[in-house]
């Protein structure tokens, strides 16, 4: 069995968990499903970054300890993720003495091989991003990325990483392993980035006492990234000899804003250590409203346990991968537009077209056939389903989850246009057409039952619950599909799958 290590970012201790964290975690979630669907040994870490200047700023403003505040932070995502049925297997800390142990372990044979230096540092520090800048990325004075906090001028003598040696190295592997940065934009920035030449880095801080102590440097702490970094190592063992058991990572989910230190000063960091480099960084675009940054109005309708209880789990699942596409920005006019879209989404495809085809198939599979479903030819539907599945599995390994996603629905829509031109109410009043009301009823089921396993990743609960009306027990890999096929119908449920939204409400 292969193995597929699959991590996102870490998240950073400095505020509630909110809807562009839950499209990354939902996003790496459906690819670590899809991949154990595939029969693949999935490993699934995500975590919290929660070390650095900012944490210890919001701490002593809230008059408790780092410590404290992590902690709570840490329960409230770990809550979330849970209601969101994330199916991580491991929840990384950087506070925890595993990660504290392998940063050390890494900076010490980064020291060794003489790529980390003591000198002093004079420049423009953003507290939001935790990263020192060059006056060249400043807009009118303030990170572009940060534009309402003020940048800070610092002056202090840390150990700096010789990052500017690695720029050809770095060029050269990005130019010939493709798939190392994607989508193909990202990659783009990146080699842009590269070819303008790279600085030197800090590696400690010697004015933040909140981290990893440096290793046999009193008074400094590891730099936040230098810190937060190695978290994908250090959930899995290193410097141990068994983390070479899931090293290098099949792919880091990461947002487009932190590709350059996932692109750049990571994999540098790597190799110095000597140690390969993850297969693909993929950097996920934003969800936006109104062209930027929500208001705290704004964000108060958008709050995540609203937004799970409004329609449900799987359906927030669904809708952010049905309506944002995992490679690019998606930007919604309103916080109003945005929950009209969610409700409008969920009534047409759930409701109406899956939620529907369900009902369709099951009661019309009892009333006909008392729930005995057999066979003797494919039909045009069948052909629909096998060039659905291809199409579903090329674009989920590619992590075109978005087109994954249309790919399973088109199996829905095929089939509803099937009911339809097929009728079978008519047909079971023909005698002659016998074989083939069989032959339509036993394509719709495997319509549906194919349609809850290729969906599974994207709405886990309702996809089992799907299969089990068909009859099924637990929901097969992709690859035994055919082989576990319902034959046979179980009485009618009496709840309905997906309720409809039958009138506005408020926000939507």
């Amino acid at each position: 069995m292969s193995r597929y290590y699959l991590t996102t970012a870490i998240d950073y201790s400095n505020g509630d968990p909110h809807i562009g964290h839950a499209y990354e975690k939902v996003g790496a979630d459906v690819v670590a499903r899809f991949r154990r669907l595939m029969g693949e040994d999935v490993h699934f870490v995500i975590g919290m970054d929660e070390h650095g200047q900012k944490v210890a700023q919001e701490a002593a403003a809230q008059g408790r300890s780092p410590q404290e505040l992590v902690d709570e932070l840490a329960a409230r995502f770990q809550d979330v993720w849970q209601r969101l049925n994330i199916s991580h297997d491991d929840f990384i800390r950087t506070t925890e003495p595993r990660h504290s142990q392998a940063v050390q372990a890494l900076v010490r044979r980064i020291r060794d091989t003489g790529d980390l230096y003591r000198d002093r540092y004079e420049g423009y520090y953003c507290s939001g991003c935790e990263a020192f800048k060059r006056e060249a990325e400043l807009e009118d004075g303030r990170c572009a990325i940060h534009r309402s906090r003020e940048i800070e001028w610092t002056e202090e003598e840390n150990w700096f990483f010789r990052l500017s040696a690695y720029r050809d190295r770095l060029i050269k592997h990005v130019q010939s392993n493709p798939e190392f940065i994607q989508p193909e934009s990202r990659r783009n920035e990146i080699l842009r980035l590269l070819e303008g030449g790279l600085d030197d880095i800090s590696a400690s801080r010697s004015r933040v006492g909140w981290g990893v102590p440096f290793p046999d440097e009193p008074g400094h702490t590891v730099y936040v990234w230098f810190d937060a970094l190695p978290n994908y190592i250090s959930a899995i063992g290193y410097p141990a000899d068994g983390f070479g058991d899931w090293w290098p990572a099949a792919l880091h989910v990461i947002g487009k804003d932190i590709t350059r230190f996932h692109c750049v000063i990571w994999p540098a960091m790597l190799m110095s250590a000597g140690l390969e480099l993850p297969e693909t960084v993929w950097g996920h675009g934003f969800v936006k409203i109104g062209g930027g940054k929500l208001s705290k109005s704004e964000a108060a309708l958008l709050d995540l346990d609203q937004l799970v209880a409004r329609n449900g789990p799987d359906a927030f699942r669904y809708f952010l991968l049905r309506e944002i596409p995992w490679d690019r920005d998606r930007d919604f006019a309103s916080v109003d537009a945005f929950l009209q879209q969610f409700d409008e989404r969920y009534n047409s495809d759930l409701a109406n077209d899956l939620g529907n085809l369900l009902n369709r198939t099951v009661s019309m599979s009892r009333k006909y056939r008392d729930g005995v479903v057999s066979r003797t030819a494919d039909t045009g539907l069948d052909a629909h389903i096998d060039s659905a599945v291809d199409a579903y599995g090329k674009a989920m390994r590619e992590h075109r989850l978005h087109d994954g996603l249309d790919a399973a629905m088109s199996i829905v829509r095929a089939a509803n246009g099937f009911i339809d031109s097929e009728q079978p109410w008519k047909l079971a009043k023909d005698p002659t057409q016998e074989a083939r009301l069989d032959d339509v009823l036993a394509a719709l089921v495997r319509g549906l039952g194919t349609t809850a396993v290729v969906l599974s990743p994207f709405i886990p609960t309702k996809a089992g619950e799907i299969w089990k009306r068909l009859g099924g027990d637990q929901l097969p890999s992709l690859t035994d599909l055919t082989a576990e096929l319902p034959t046979l119908l179980p009485e009618s449920w009496d709840t309905v799958l997906f309720p409809r939204i039958e009138k506005e409400r408020d926000g939507g």
